[in-house]
């Protein structure tokens, strides 16, 4: 399992020219589930995620996580992650969990975030989306667990 984190002033995310998901500051997190990943991988990314220091103090130093400024956490499916891009130019996806093994996973992973009582909003699994952010920073971390 596969987290790209990006630190936002704000960010949606549209599915058929609809606004299905948007936060003010916060997370947003692009997420791609692989073969091998469960339950306890999700929750312990989710875990990770909310923990992550990436947000700056009175000094400016990384030490605040979205749970001390409050944050929100904007989560997107996207398989493309688990992309593998070594041979030719185009990428296979053979090492991304089909998606009655992913969905699951990533509701499990939302279901860890909500946990925190902070805003948590979603994309569409499976969807064709559009995402926009305001990336505060620019700050972008991948963050891995599980299989």
């Amino acid at each position: 399992m596969k987290a790209l984190i990006q630190r936002v002033r704000q960010a949606q995310v549209a599915a058929g020219g609809d606004i299905i998901g948007s936060i003010d500051q916060g997370l947003l997190v692009l997420l791609g589930v692989g073969h091998g990943d469960t339950d306890r991988h999700a929750r312990r990314l989710a875990q990770r995620t909310s923990q992550l220091r990436i947000f700056p103090d009175e000094a400016g130093r990384f030490n605040r996580s979205a749970l001390d400024v409050r944050g929100g956490f904007l989560v997107v499916s996207q398989f493309t992650l688990m992309a593998d891009t070594r041979k030719g130019n185009r990428p296979s996806f053979a090492d991304a969990a089909p998606p009655e093994v992913a969905e699951p996973l990533i509701q499990c992973f939302v279901a860890a975030l909500r946990g925190t009582g902070l805003p948590v909003a979603t994309g569409r699994f499976g969807a064709h989306m559009v995402v926009s952010l305001e990336n505060d920073g620019p700050v972008t971390i991948m963050l891995e667990a599980g299989g």
